[in-house]
């Protein structure tokens, strides 16, 4: 039982330092103003989390080929392809950011920068061939995609024209309430209903569980709409009214659609991609026969383990914010 009480307790540390993180960087971006440079708003408060965005990007590319080594030299990584990889990954928040503030063309900065850099792998991979390999060459730009790409995402939602704030509070609200919801009706549940969702790959998650995910996901959703009804407002559309602003900080709806629904959805796909993300995390692990990515967060393993459902929910939450349904 010691033992036990012994690893939760710097798991349960890790977490309140986690979200008083999260709150910390939501108060700098919501109360810090922005200002016009050369016709373009810059939101001062919004560079912390592109600092956090960044760290994850560095670290988990950094945890990423770390894990690979323990494969057996079956995917061989040169010193130099290491290099380019980390440094794109260094690279790619700074520069969605960097591009989109001066010239609104932050994907095309990344997907050029993309290009560049796989074609440094791929001349990296032929001129020390007897210290790269096919397989190894391929790991990193996948490494590129997941530990880089994919906080571009993040940080092109920390950087939406509208509701930018609402949507980084959905990001962060839907995963942590799918972690939550998934863990509180699978421990209470699976004596009764033991059915696993992917044994081979976590053996511990039961379909029950992944159920209260996607209940956990839809209220985290809903909690952020209504912190921005305690805090912000609600205006424009067919709606019909308006509520308090705080700091210009407001939900705007352009569609017809019924923005509780609209969030009900975000919820629902959110955290079940939330709960591939962290499948993906596990099948990488087995793969390449790791127990943790890393050892950053006492009681959680490394920043891959904590944010890598956050990762594949920010696809999710730029689409819906960005295009279609807000």
């Amino acid at each position: 039982m010691g033992q036990k009480n012994s690893g939760l307790k710097p798991r349960v540390i890790t977490s309140v330092c986690y979200v008083v993180i999260w709150i910390a960087l939501c108060a700098l971006k919501w109360c810090v103003p922005y200002t016009a440079v050369q016709g373009t708003n810059v939101y001062w408060g919004s560079l912390g989390f592109d600092i956090l965005f960044t760290a994850i990007s560095i670290i988990g590319c950094f945890e990423f080929l770390r894990a690979i080594d323990n494969t057996q030299g079956e995917k061989k990584i040169s010193p130099m392809q290491r290099a380019f990889a980390l440094a794109f990954c260094a690279i790619s928040v700074p520069l969605y950011v960097l591009t989109e503030i001066t010239m609104h063309m932050g994907f095309l900065g990344v997907a050029c920068a993309f290009a560049i850099y796989v074609m440094f792998l791929s001349a990296a991979s032929v001129f020390d061939h007897n210290r790269s390999s096919v397989k190894g060459t391929i790991s990193c730009v996948f490494a590129m995609l997941y530990c880089g790409a994919l906080p571009v995402m993040m940080a092109a939602i920390n950087h939406l024209t509208r509701n930018s704030m609402v949507a980084i509070l959905v990001l962060f609200m839907s995963t942590v309430f799918t972690d939550a919801g998934a863990f509180l009706i699978g421990s209470t549940c699976k004596r009764w209903l033991p059915a696993k969702l992917a044994p081979q790959l976590s053996p511990n998650k039961t379909i029950i569980g992944a159920v209260g995910g996607v209940i956990g996901g839809i209220v985290g959703s809903l909690a952020a709409l209504g912190v921005i009804y305690l805090f912000g407002g609600v205006v424009g559309g067919d709606n019909g009214y308006q509520l308090l602003r705080f700091n210009e900080v407001y939900l705007t709806f352009s569609s017809n659609f019924p923005y509780v629904v609209s969030f009900i959805l975000i919820g629902l796909f959110t955290s079940v991609l939330a709960q591939v993300g962290d499948l993906l995390e596990s099948a990488i692990k087995r793969e390449c026969g790791v127990k943790d990515m890393g050892s950053l967060l006492p009681g959680h393993g490394g920043i891959l383990d904590r944010f890598d459902s956050m990762l594949y929910c920010s696809v999710i939450v730029l689409f819906s914010f960005g295009t279609i349904i807000i």
